[in-house]
């Protein structure tokens, strides 16, 4: 019982960060690592139960969904869709030890994007001006590159989505958010069609329904909380849990 409570406050947390701004892998895996799963699985578990949260936080900014710069969303989703899948085809192609060495790396790398990320692109936005808008071919190609991404990890995905339409399109990062969760939610759905077939999720029912439940409740409280609270409180939060799980993955490594 202390694991499934864990697991599904967990749960509650990652799906709360994914629908304001991303960072609910942070949270979703460390939690089921330290409940006993291995870091292959206990990735491919926090996609899967992240799933329901991330279509559930889709469907309250369904009508504050706009298509991304010329690309329309049509293309834009199934580009993340194709990604997704072939990162979770690497995922379980690769060997699990090269996974379990790569997390607190990719931990790290994520939180650096985090803290600096926006103003990395506002450097670079300034720098390279109107000449760096993407065209369609352009932005479709950053997007499968980064969906690939979240489908083999995942972990700041939505952050670095906006990056590249804030630098590439020169568009406000708040009035991408829902595109940025529906596109991420792109992402984990193929992703998570190949980690039911072909991981060791479903060896842990229980987990994953806990994870599963909490992710639900807190995509939907936070897509509405989300238009409430502060964006530099919400901001904050997320980058004290990177960091925070970050330095742990590297001190029990």
């Amino acid at each position: 019982m202390p694991d499934m409570l864990l697991v599904l406050l967990a749960g509650v947390v990652a799906g709360t960060l994914n629908s304001v701004g991303g960072g609910g892998t942070f949270v979703a895996l460390p939690a089921l690592v330290a409940v006993g799963l291995s870091p292959v699985t206990a990735n491919a578990s926090s996609t899967i139960a992240l799933v329901p949260g991330a279509a559930t936080s889709v469907w309250v900014y369904r009508r504050q969904l706009t298509s991304v710069g010329e690309s329309s969303t049509a293309a834009m989703t199934a580009t993340s869709v194709v990604g997704g899948a072939v990162g979770a085809g690497l995922l379980l192609a690769l060997p699990a030890a090269s996974f379990a060495a790569a997390v607190p790396w990719l931990l790290a790398f994520a939180t650096l994007l985090l803290a600096f990320g926006r103003r990395l692109s506002r450097m670079l936005d300034a720098a390279l001006g109107r000449s760096a808008a993407l065209g369609p071919r352009g932005l479709l190609v950053g997007q499968f590159v980064l969906a690939v991404y979240g489908g083999y990890f995942g972990g700041a995905v939505g952050i670095m989505m906006l990056a590249l339409w804030s630098v590439g399109l020169g568009l406000d990062p708040a009035a991408s958010n829902p595109m940025r969760v529906a596109q991420v939610a792109a992402v984990y759905l193929t992703a998570t069609a190949l980690f039911l077939v072909a991981s060791d999720a479903l060896r842990t029912p229980g987990l994953l329904v806990a994870m599963l439940a909490g992710a639900v409740v807190g995509g939907f409280t936070g897509a509405h909380v989300a238009r409430r609270l502060p964006a530099r409180l919400l901001r904050a939060v997320i980058l004290a849990t990177a960091v925070t799980m970050t330095v742990l993955y590297f001190l029990r490594g």
